[in-house]
């Protein structure tokens, strides 16, 4: 519903097509892929050939689940948007004023329902119900399909930070630390810009997600993910 609503009121405000939480959460999703494959690397008894099939089934695997979230993303857009529409029907059909201002309360965050009095929520049901009906279908807009490929690109991308080293280091004891090394780096400032985004403290979500990932990354080896 709130999603409704905005695109009700016909606010056009410029936005990023991912926030912070959202990117931050792609770019760790596709380095943990990718560190189940690196880690998965020997550090003695690898042969190039086998390294380089590993390289490219971590990016294959990626390539793969940016593909699967994106298109999840856009079911779920859908699903949002057919529920805001449900939504409002239930508010313009409804007999009874309070129970649609009820559905309007609980469409809200909650932070702003709690400040939102009986009077404000009825002022917004009667703006509901003075809007002309529309029985369009239910589509995805351009924006949806590039916030999908947002989702993709990110996913996708995040792995080659983790392959380069492989590429251009034949030793490859050393390729799998340095890869390691990138890894917790970019986990780091993962955590770094979400702090920033939610107003936590910078170092201490940064070294959280710094472990946090890194145990994740142990755990999906350990299951033979």
């Amino acid at each position: 519903m709130n999603e409704g609503i905005e695109n009700i009121s016909g606010a056009n405000k410029k936005e990023h097509l991912l926030n912070t939480m959202d990117r931050v959460a792609e770019i760790l999703f596709g380095l943990i892929m990718a560190l189940t494959f690196t880690c998965s690397i020997g550090i003695a008894n690898k042969e190039k050939t086998e390294i380089r099939e590993l390289l490219i089934a971590a990016i294959g695997c990626n390539l793969a689940w940016g593909l699967v979230d994106a298109i999840m993303f856009l079911f779920g857009v859908i699903a949002r948007k057919s529920r805001s529409r449900t939504i409002l029907e239930h508010i313009r059909t409804s007999s009874d004023p309070g129970k649609a201002r009820k559905y309007i309360a609980d469409s809200l965050p909650p932070v702003v329902a709690s400040v939102t009095g009986t009077q404000e929520l009825e002022n917004i049901r009667r703006n509901l119900i003075s809007l002309p009906y529309s029985n369009q279908k239910i589509r995805l807009t351009a924006h949806d399909l590039k916030k999908a490929f947002a989702i993709f690109s990110l996913l996708f991308i995040s792995t080659f930070p983790l392959v380069v080293p492989f590429v251009f280091i034949s030793d490859t004891n050393l390729a799998l630390r340095v890869s390691n090394l990138v890894a917790i780096v970019l986990m780091f400032f993962c955590g770094w810009a979400l702090a920033g985004y939610v107003g936590y403290n910078k170092w201490v979500m940064s070294i959280a997600m710094t472990i946090i990932g890194t145990l994740l990354v142990l755990i999906t080896v350990a299951l033979g993910g």
